[in-house]
């Protein structure tokens, strides 16, 4: 089986009330989307890295009441977890899918991989003008590349809680997220533009 794309039905999904119904939903409508998607990108990165990858799919374990606004599958060099490891995403809230370079706030050796990033800073700047940037994983709200500031990266390096994120934002009405060759095909791109900055990461711990 093969990814065939997102639905309207997935996006809906976050639209179910309470947290035993929308955790199936995601169970039976994403997490196997998010199989076939993750299978195909970790072989991609462990080939493009020259290093085994690993698939992770979020499980939203510790939460016992409110149910979660969105969902991701992380690819990470860690067999084991990817929270304190640089890693990439692939995700959806209910208006969008995120494709990112993630640094989250258990990265180990975070004030040393920021820092990396504030020397780099003018590199992240050449990519292309429609990448977007989240300081909080938990929410919707991006920057535009074209507006992130340097303070930005400085925060992530100096705020214990603070987070990097970096890659795209495709809104339910893309038409790539409905074919699903398309859709690996940009997220495959993306990574790839990505890369360096993994790389640097990996070299700064």
């Amino acid at each position: 089986m093969s990814f065939e794309g997102f639905a309207k039905k997935d996006f809906n999904t976050f639209l179910i009330d309470g947290l035993d119904e929308r955790m199936e939903a995601i169970q039976t409508r994403i997490q196997p989307k998010f199989q076939e998607i993750g299978s195909y990108l970790a072989d991609y990165l462990s080939a493009e890295i020259g290093n085994e990858m690993y698939l992770h799919i979020a499980k939203h374990a510790r939460r016992t009441v409110n149910p979660p606004n969105d969902t991701w599958l992380a690819i990470a060099d860690n067999k084991r977890g990817y929270k304190k490891h640089p890693h990439f995403q692939v995700g959806l809230f209910d208006d969008h899918v995120f494709i990112w370079l993630a640094f989250i706030y258990e990265l180990d050796h975070k004030s040393k991989i920021a820092e990396s990033f504030v020397d780099d800073f003018e590199k992240i700047k050449q990519l292309p003008d429609h990448y977007v940037v989240s300081l909080d994983h938990m929410k919707k709200n991006k920057i535009k590349l074209k507006d992130l500031q340097l303070k930005d990266v400085e925060r992530f390096r100096d705020v214990k809680k603070a987070e990097f994120l970096i890659g795209q934002h495709l809104p339910v009405e893309d038409p790539r997220l409905t074919d699903g060759d398309a859709f690996l095909e940009t997220a495959k791109e993306t990574y790839k533009r990505l890369l360096p900055f993994y790389q640097k990461a990996m070299g700064a711990k």
